[in-house]
């Protein structure tokens, strides 16, 4: 029992449930390159490229709760996380988010060369997203930026080889978080303000914050359309993407400046939903390519 409660306490501190927005991607971008009739299928990589995406944002998330401690204790939005709250100590954070890393190295050296030598670099954005909002208001970018991995990442576990779609996918998925973690950090502009902390609303205000939002989210979608005339995707692609574009494009329709009481139902709820179900479809259309329905 107290096994359970240690694992469940380090589950929560990373939020374990969130690798929903992005291991839908990091499926897509495996299942694009196996879709393709020069590389083949093979279930240590996909197990491996799993293994990537649970060590990689376990890690991220680790050195974010570990650096943002201090932070973390003087917002009331915040302080009953684990490491302020005292549920888990604060070398036993770092140790865990030290773990994760050379987690993820492994398994990137056990599936290629290409992906080994990157993985620093990963490691390099994924964790530094943590110290940009101490410095400049396009964070938010930054952390698109490591979720944006996912897609290219799977892609070359497969490949070994960047190719135009994938990028493009990548390209989307950094539009898309970077959109939505603009909504999410609505919540603590004034805290922002009041700690010296840089974001979006912080620049802008409530109001342009919510606008960048949607114009980034417009051209997210866009580039996924993009992705559908290039890679010449059948009916099951269009149909998940026209489901993810109107779940993304809704969660501006519950989050007003003066209302930010669905932040989280727009943030946790329909993008994860969106990811789930654009994963589900591209993959649904990939596999009729493979089966040649």
């Amino acid at each position: 029992m107290v096994l359970l409660k240690k694992i469940n306490n380090y589950l929560s501190l990373v939020k374990f449930a969130h690798t929903l927005f992005a291991l839908p991607f990091a499926m897509i971008g495996f299942t694009l390159a196996v879709s393709d009739e020069r590389y083949t299928f093979s279930w240590l990589t996909f197990v491996l490229v799993l293994l990537c995406m649970v060590f990689a944002r376990s890690a991220a998330m680790g050195f974010n709760r570990y650096l943002d401690r201090e932070i973390d204790r003087r917002n009331p939005r915040t302080n009953q996380r684990e490491i302020p709250a005292g549920i888990i100590r604060e070398k036993s954070a770092l140790l865990f988010t030290i773990l994760m890393a050379v987690g993820f190295m492994l398994s990137t050296w056990f599936i290629n060369t290409i992906c080994f030598y990157l993985s620093p670099v990963a490691l390099v954005v994924i964790l530094g997203y943590s110290f940009t909002k101490r410095f400049t208001a396009f964070s938010h970018m930054i952390l698109g930026l490591g979720l944006s991995l996912a897609p290219i990442g799977a892609y070359l576990a497969v490949s070994g080889e960047f190719a135009l779609i994938p990028v493009l996918l990548s390209l989307s998925v950094l539009l898309w978080t970077a959109g939505f973690d603009i909504i999410y950090s609505l919540q603590d502009e004034e805290f922002d303000k009041e700690n010296s902390l840089r974001s979006m609303p912080v620049m802008l205000g409530k109001v342009k914050a919510l606008r960048l939002s949607s114009l980034i989210h417009f051209f997210s979608v866009l580039i996924l359309v993009i992705v559908g005339f290039l890679g010449e995707f059948g009916w099951i692609f269009w149909t998940g993407m026209s489901i993810f574009s109107i779940l993304v494009l809704y969660q501006h329709l519950l989050v007003k400046p003066d209302d930010l009481r669905k932040v989280n139902v727009a943030f946790f709820t329909l993008n994860g939903i969106a990811s789930v179900v654009f994963a589900v479809f591209f993959i649904g259309d990939r596999l009729m390519v493979i089966g040649n329905w």
